[in-house]
C-alpha cells in the first residue's frame, strides 16, 4: 500500500475501501437472494443490490469531484464477513430456516460495518469542505440504515415465528428455492 500522509489521501484509501466493498456486494447480494428461502428477504437482497448500485455510482461521482479515477482498494472487512458466510454454508449444511436467520445476521454485520464506514467518509469529507461528497456519502449512509432497520426487522418476524413454532410464513416453496453456492 502507498504511504497515506494527510487527510486527504486517507479519505481517498478509505473511498477506495468502500468502492471494493460496494462492488463485491453487487455480486455477492444475487447469490444471498437465491440462497434465501424467505421472500421478504430474497426481496431484501434483491433491491439492496439496485441501491448498492447506485451508491457505486455516488461514490465514482466522489471520486471524479476529487480528480480522482475510481479505484478499488481490497478491504479485508468485507472479505472476513463474506468468508464467514462462505464458511458456514459449507460447514453447517443449515436447515433454510436456519440460513435465513444466518443470512439476515450477516446482512446486518454487513451494514453495520458499512455504515461505520460511510459515517467515517461523511466526517472526513466535512472536515476536507467536500460539500458535494457530503451529499453523496450521507445519500449512501442513510440507505444502509434504512436496509439495517429492514434486515432487523426480518429477523425479528423470523425469530418470533421459530419461537412459536411457524416455520412456514413468509417462505415460498423449498422445491428450486435454494442454490446450493458456487
Amino acid at each position: 500500500m502507498a504511504q497515506v500522509t494527510s487527510p486527504e489521501e486517507l479519505f481517498v484509501h478509505e473511498l477506495q475501501d468502500m468502492y471494493y466493498a460496494e462492488n463485491a456486494l453487487t455480486k455477492v447480494l444475487p447469490q444471498l437472494a437465491q440462497e434465501a428461502s424467505d421472500r421478504e428477504l430474497s426481496r431484501a437482497f434483491t433491491r439492496h443490490l439496485k441501491e448498492t448500485e447506485k451508491q457505486i455510482r455516488n461514490l465514482e461521482r466522489v471520486f471524479q469531484d476529487l480528480g480522482e479515477t475510481p479505484q478499488a482498494h481490497p478491504c479485508p472487512g468485507i472479505e472476513g464477513i463474506k468468508k464467514e458466510h462462505d464458511d458456514f454454508v459449507q460447514e453447517t449444511k443449515a436447515s433454510g430456516q436456519v440460513l435465513d436467520m444466518f443470512l439476515t445476521g450477516a446482512a446486518a454485520r454487513t451494514e453495520h460495518y458499512e455504515i461505520a464506514a460511510y459515517t467515517g467518509l461523511v466526517s472526513k469529507a466535512r472536515a476536507l469542505k467536500r460539500r458535494d461528497a457530503v451529499e453523496l456519502l450521507q445519500e449512501n449512509l442513510r440507505q444502509e440504515k434504512e436496509t439495517l432497520k429492514s434486515v432487523e426487522s426480518i429477523s425479528k418476524r423470523m425469530l418470533k415465528e421459530a419461537s412459536n413454532g411457524s416455520s412456514t410464513a413468509g417462505r415460498r416453496s423449498r422445491a428450486g428455492s435454494r442454490r446450493s453456492p458456487r
